[in-house]
């Protein structure tokens, strides 16, 4: 028997976004998915972004290292933390994709340790953990 493959990204490699379409442009999307280009509207979204995406790599891979941005999925975990503490180091973290704080990162820990925060996608930390950089978060 076939195993089925699952497309749909799991929820913690995702982000769940809002958007707002005019009747015609909505009405393009549906016919095409009538008439079998893609499986449902969700599938023709990811790849209208994934194209634009791909369109524009040049320019993304020159701000990357012009920014010296972390690409991808970053975690700090309270050791990381600690660590960078013990060393006397403060971090500016910066990241395209998905930044995550450990949930056991104090606030206290977080405003020892990171000195900037920039995520170009999502942050994913405690909300005190949030309130406590919100004056560093760009």
């Amino acid at each position: 028997m076939n195993a089925l493959h699952e497309t749909r990204p799991k929820s913690a490699d995702s982000e769940k976004i809002t958007i707002n379409l005019g009747y015609v442009d909505l009405g393009h999307v549906d016919l095409l998915v009538e008439e079998g280009f893609y499986s449902n509207r969700t599938d023709f979204i990811r790849t209208a972004i994934r194209n634009q995406i791909d369109r524009h790599a040049d320019v993304v891979r020159q701000a990357v290292t012009r920014k010296s941005v972390d690409l991808g999925l970053r975690h700090f975990s309270r050791a990381d933390l600690e660590t960078a503490q013990a060393a006397g180091q403060m971090l500016d973290i910066r990241v395209l994709g998905l930044a995550t704080i450990a949930p056991d990162v104090t606030p206290e820990l977080a405003r020892a340790t990171i000195a900037s925060l920039a995520v170009l996608g999502a942050l994913h930390a405690s909300p005190a953990v949030k309130a406590a950089l919100a004056d560093r978060i760009r």
